[in-house]
């Protein structure tokens, strides 16, 4: 069996791994670029898309992502070098816990506050690691889910295993915990319905049409099992969680 006969790895066709839509992705780069970053730090970074547009964006600046997934890693490495960017970024396979990378002029985490602070997840520790990990007068984008209202047991119960109302704030208790942490909001906005449906949709993509070819393939039923207990969890979550961007500057 060739690595053609695998099925796709979910989301493996994706620009942004999360509801994030290229025009929203663009002003979030401009606002950054706007405060001429000459360090930037990701967070759980993949292969480290909005880095790179940062990076081309600021000349001269000087980029570190950090992930445990060696092959997004890879992925980015190659990225990195096809634009030229690669003498201004390293990629780094570890941990984010308690990281020595930083503190940064811009730091981004987005949907990836768990590599800050392990299990369980807690997102007061992410607040103030990202407040470490910024210097004065930095910028840090924070992508948090946030509950559109709060859940009902069976609308939990149809969502991820364990789901909880406890496991997201409101979108005004996610700002104030923000504030708590000693940051500013410079810009709060949320993905829109059609961010959601895009990424949703483009995460099942290519593995929908693999599946859809190999139908008798022997990762056929795996493949389907995985599929479709995703997309469930979507359509149990489906205007309920919200994905907030947080444009946040430190405060005293």
């Amino acid at each position: 069996m060739t690595e053609d006969d695998l099925p796709p790895r979910l989301g493996s066709g994706l620009t942004f791994h999360g509801p994030l839509s290229e025009a929203r992705a663009a002003r979030l780069v401009q606002r950054l670029a706007a405060a001429s970053p000459g360090t930037v730090l990701d967070i759980g970074c993949g292969r480290g898309e909005l880095l790179l547009r940062v990076l081309d964006a600021v000349p001269g600046a000087r980029g570190a992502g950090i992930d445990i997934d060696g092959a997004e890693l890879a992925l980015g490495r190659k990225l990195a070098a096809e634009r030229g960017l690669d003498d201004r970024v390293v990629y780094v396979e570890e941990s984010a816990v308690g990281t020595a990378h930083g503190p940064a002029d811009a730091v981004l985490c987005l949907g990836a506050g768990q590599a800050l602070c392990g299990e369980p997840y807690d997102l007061a520790v992410v607040l103030r690691e990202l407040r470490r990990l910024v210097r004065p007068g930095g910028r840090v984008v924070l992508g948090e889910g946030f509950w559109e209202r709060t859940p009902t047991d069976d609308e939990l119960a149809s969502m991820w295993p364990g789901a909880q109302a406890g496991d997201h704030l409101s979108l005004a208790g996610l700002v104030g915990l923000a504030i708590e942490a000693g940051f500013r909001p410079l810009w709060t906005e949320t993905a829109s319905r059609e961010e959601w449906e895009e990424f949703e949709s483009g995460y099942r993509h290519d593995a929908e049409l693999w599946l859809a070819a190999h139908p008798h393939h022997p990762g056929a039923a795996d493949t389907r099992e995985r599929l479709d207990r995703q997309r469930s969890a979507w359509l149990g979550y489906r205007s309920l969680l919200g994905i907030a961007y947080l444009t946040l500057v430190p405060v005293d």
